[in-house]
């Protein structure tokens, strides 16, 4: 991409999700790629619970491309384990417990369509745990669901890239970023082209973040091994550790957690389980999604794109995201319309 005059071949400016996961995407096609980040308070990323759900369990239809999704954000992730010799990828079903007979019925309903109908099951299912949950009305299945410990990941990519000198630990301000004829320079580095992965700290057009909030509390002898959905979910994360979430705001986005976010989930996980609770820590995050629900990628200028908007699916559609953005971007491949940025080029 680059010729011998410039040091890198691309500038990341980001460490969340969107530059570790498009990072690791340019390294496999032979980039050299130069990252800049310093954690910042209300990084979603970070706070992440990790859901993988093909199905939107409101609506009961796939979410966006989910068979494409999928099978993409697999192969990544587990790709990623080999490279790193660890483990981040984590396959479980989720399970959705019906509230009411209208509900269960729908379930049952959905199944007849083909589109769906190999993402979605009817249960009962013998799997841990279940049976010290409210059993409402029976519970559907989604089997291709997972968790992305995403905490882990982020360390292992931070403290792999630090370590070969291509993660600085720097908030970069605009004015630090200068262009050239040929490309970009910054903090003593070159490139032909930067790449902002800011997430919700961007200043940009379609962009609409949402705060969410979270628990992780510790449920003893539950012994989950599987994510469980009725209003909020429940992941297991071993060791009777589970994350727990969770709301949606946007309105006061950068306030942080909050009591009435705390009240709301344990009153939901009350309607859930029974027993003894415990809160090890209360979370919020906000996260970048975009006024149509869309990633937003990109080129914004000649030397300069954009990777943002993954919002609350982000695990799911980041791999995706990177390939298709890195094909736009050395390949000449054309964007599809539905993520390119331009579609907000002509509004407010």
């Amino acid at each position: 991409m680059s010729g011998q005059r410039h040091s890198h071949d691309v500038l990341i400016i980001g460490q969340g999700l969107a530059g570790a996961v498009l990072s690791e995407t340019l390294a496999q096609r032979g980039l050299r790629v130069s990252i800049f980040d310093l954690p910042q308070d209300g990084r979603a990323s970070w706070m992440a619970a990790g859901l993988v759900n093909p199905v939107v369990l409101r609506r009961l239809v796939l979410s966006w491309r989910a068979p494409e999704m999928l099978a993409v954000a697999a192969a990544f992730y587990r790709e990623l384990e080999l490279r790193y010799d660890t483990t981040f990828w984590h396959p479980m079903p989720l399970v959705k417990i019906h509230p009411n007979g209208k509900e269960a019925g729908e379930w049952r309903n959905r199944m007849k369509d083909p589109e769906i109908a190999p993402f979605i099951q009817e249960g009962p299912v013998d799997l841990p745990g279940l049976d010290r949950l409210e059993k409402g009305f029976g519970h559907g299945v989604v089997p291709r669901a997972a968790r992305l410990d995403v905490r882990a990941l982020l360390a292992a990519h931070r403290s792999r890239w630090s370590a070969a000198g291509d993660l600085e630990e720097a908030v970069v301000r605009r004015d630090e970023v200068r262009m050239t004829t040929e490309g970009v320079e910054l903090r003593g580095r070159t490139a032909p082209m930067l790449i902002r992965c800011e997430g919700p700290f961007a200043d940009l057009k379609g962009l609409s973040p949402v705060r969410g909030e979270g628990l992780t509390v510790r449920i003893p002898g539950l012994g989950l091994k599987c994510i469980v959905h009725r209003s909020v979910f429940l992941l297991p994360m071993g060791e009777d550790r589970y994350r727990l979430g969770a709301t949606y705001a946007w309105q006061d986005v950068w306030s942080g957690p909050t009591e009435a976010g705390r009240v709301q989930l344990m009153e939901r996980l009350d309607s859930l389980v029974d027993g003894e609770v415990e809160v090890l820590e209360h979370w919020s995050g906000v996260r970048p999604a975009s006024r149509d629900r869309r990633p937003i990628l990109g080129r914004h200028g000649t030397h300069e794109a954009i990777f943002n908007g993954l919002g609350s699916r982000g695990v799911l559609l980041a791999p995706w995201c990177a390939q298709h953005l890195a094909a736009h971007l050395l390949d000449g491949a054309g964007l599809d319309p539905e993520v390119d940025i331009a579609r907000f080029a002509d509004r407010p």
